[in-house]
């Protein structure tokens, strides 16, 4: 009967060779949004909400080209960067002055983590043309035979340019930032209780009833906004 020696120098198995990168699997990725390109490191750019990766990438991230297009509103992208960066720079900030202290002991293991709540609107609107209409003198009846009282009008629709109404709708709403404006005129009008408990959600968690959008953009060519805040 032979004995297995367990002592920990002959029980220790060997660690693998370290393997260089995967490169189908890159460090940093190079991603173009109409016409904008950004180098973004992947680990960052996993991190970021899933809602925003989805409208990113709606197929799924593919790796095959050396350069990602995104139809994606690249500002958009740059806020929520810019935003990421702040946050991350004040946290560890924070990080550091705590460890100044170790034998203070964190009673909560979540305070080490970084949570950020990241709002996103998609608002698609529909423009209707007034119906006003403008009555001019009808070209069958003559003033010469008509009088004062007795006058046959008729209607002629004025040219509207639908393009330029939409452009002046999108341009309205862009003005409106208020986040929860929408959601407490449905809790006001519908008495909706599930929106009343999201907004005093939301504002437990640092938000303000008077916050507004960070970022707030028309989607080219379509009669759609988008906002973010976080």
């Amino acid at each position: 009967m032979s004995q297995v020696d367990t002592s920990p120098v002959h029980s220790a198995v060997p660690l693998p060779p370290i393997q260089p990168p995967d490169p189908t699997f890159p460090s940093k990725l190079m991603l173009e949004l109409r016409g904008t390109r950004f180098e973004i490191d992947r680990e960052l750019l996993m991190s970021l909400p899933e809602s925003i990766l989805i409208v990113m990438f709606p197929n799924g991230l593919i790796l095959d080209d050396q350069i990602i297009f995104v139809d994606f509103d690249p500002l958009c992208l740059e806020y929520i960067l810019n935003f990421y960066k702040t946050a991350q720079d004040a946290f560890y900030s924070n990080q550091e002055s705590s460890s100044a202290f170790p034998h203070i002991p964190t009673p909560n293991p979540l305070l080490n983590k970084q949570a950020i709540i990241v709002l996103r609107e998609e608002l698609d609107y529909f423009t209707i043309p007034p119906k006003s209409k403008k009555k001019v003198l009808s070209s069958s009846s003559s003033p010469l035979e008509t009088d004062k009282d007795a006058v046959e009008m008729s209607t002629v629709e004025p040219a509207i340019n639908i393009y330029e109404l939409k452009t002046e709708c999108g341009t309205y709403l862009l003005h409106q930032r208020k986040i929860f404006t929408a959601l407490q005129r449905n809790v006001n009008k519908e008495n909706n209780v599930a929106e009343q408990h999201l907004i005093d959600m939301l504002c437990v968690s640092g938000f303000s009833r008077d916050d507004e959008w960070g970022y707030r953009n028309i989607e080219p060519h379509k009669t759609s906004a988008h906002g973010l805040w976080s």
